[in-house]
């Protein structure tokens, strides 16, 4: 993947695995504080691709919309669509921030990224 063909703070889902398996870490960011309700927590977190040198990607979107793309911060409002994106990325355990601008990493390990079994 050439970097420097892309804006220079954003990737989508696949440029972001791509930035995953590659050694990126993947950082969690508490937006709002996470709430119950019934049995769903509920928050705002978005997610970025962050390099060992300090390169960061913000997960984004990209949609049409009436006569050309846009992009939009990707945000996860429950907890249920944050651990479903995560494992679907490889990773095997999970935790997450629930207090507004609390942050989590992780990252991909070898195991993970060969066969998914963690």
């Amino acid at each position: 993947m050439d970097l420097e063909q892309e804006a220079p703070n954003v990737v989508t889902e696949a440029g972001f695995r791509d930035l995953i398996e590659s050694g990126y870490h993947v950082e969690v960011i508490c937006k709002e504080d996470a709430y119950r309700k019934n049995s769903v927590w509920h928050g705002l977190w978005v997610l970025r691709a962050v390099s060992d040198d300090g390169v960061e990607k913000q997960l984004v979107t990209a949609r049409a919309r009436g006569g050309g793309d846009y992009i939009q911060v990707r945000t996860f409002k429950t907890v249920t669509g944050l651990v479903s994106f995560l494992i679907d990325l490889g990773f095997s355990v999970v935790a997450f921030p629930v207090y507004e601008d609390q942050r989590w990493n992780f990252t991909l390990s070898e195991t993970e990224s060969s066969d998914g079994d963690g």
